[in-house]
């Protein structure tokens, strides 16, 4: 089974929850353990990335405990074209779609397509927009961040994407955000398209974790919490309500 596939089967039995884990902040062995407990708490995948630091080797080393540890699907989520491993389980091909340099946009993904053709890397399409506050991404991606209350931009960025035909629509707050994305956006752009939602940056509490699943959020992502947090039962009933357990 495709990565992709394993991802569609899950959601389509209701809200899954994504840990995403940087292969810069802490040693492959510790990113091994956490998604240890992130798997015990009830997550569905890891993904695996950073705005800044990533390397073939770090990047290697963290997917391989990951699978070790967890036994979930590591997926690669890129920040550029430098890093590719063919220890992931598969790549998210996004284009950062309100990006004002082009190279984030389309130029990175033309770079790396031969090479990720060549190693055999399973690719998922996805639209990935940057939302306020937007954090070290939006700054490092040189992001127009779509303002909070920029609800129709949003749902024409997610609209656009799937009329790409890409597989995934991604918003995101940046991680640190001391806001998450907002209800009312997720709840416009997933009444507006088909295609599978995923919502991350800012999402910290059981609360914050709800209302995006209320919402219509069809993955929620954790990541700065994963850091910060080393209490197995926290961890767990924010996944729980990301999921609606």
């Amino acid at each position: 089974m495709t990565v992709k596939q394993y991802l569609l089967d899950r959601i389509a039995k209701g809200t899954i929850h994504m840990a995403l884990i940087d292969p810069d902040k802490q040693s492959a062995e510790i990113a091994g353990d956490i998604a240890k407990r992130m798997k015990d708490a009830g997550t569905d995948a890891v993904l695996i990335g950073g705005s800044t630091g990533v390397t073939k080797e770090n990047l290697s080393s963290t997917a391989k405990a990951i699978k070790e540890r967890s036994g979930l699907p590591a997926i690669h989520f890129p920040g550029g074209p430098d890093a590719l491993s063919t220890d992931v389980d598969g790549i998210l091909y996004m284009c950062m779609m309100n990006s004002m340099d082009l190279k984030k946009v389309m130029g990175y993904q033309v770079m790396a397509a031969p090479y990720l053709k060549k190693l055999g890397i399973e690719t998922i399409s996805m639209g990935y927009v940057i939302v306020e506050p937007g954090m070290k991404v939006g700054e490092v991606g040189n992001a127009k961040v779509v303002k909070r209350d920029e609800i129709d931009l949003a749902v024409a960025y997610g609209l656009a994407a799937e009329m790409y035909g890409m597989s995934l629509f991604y918003l995101e707050a940046g991680s640190g955000a001391d806001r998450p994305v907002p209800p009312e956006m997720i709840r416009a752009v997933k009444k507006a398209i088909s295609i599978p939602l995923i919502v991350g940056g800012g999402i910290r509490t059981p609360e914050a974790a709800a209302a995006a699943r209320e919402a219509g959020a069809d993955v929620i992502v954790t990541g700065t919490l994963l850091e910060r947090c080393d209490d197995g039962e926290y961890l767990k009933s924010v996944v729980k309500a990301a999921k609606g357990l």
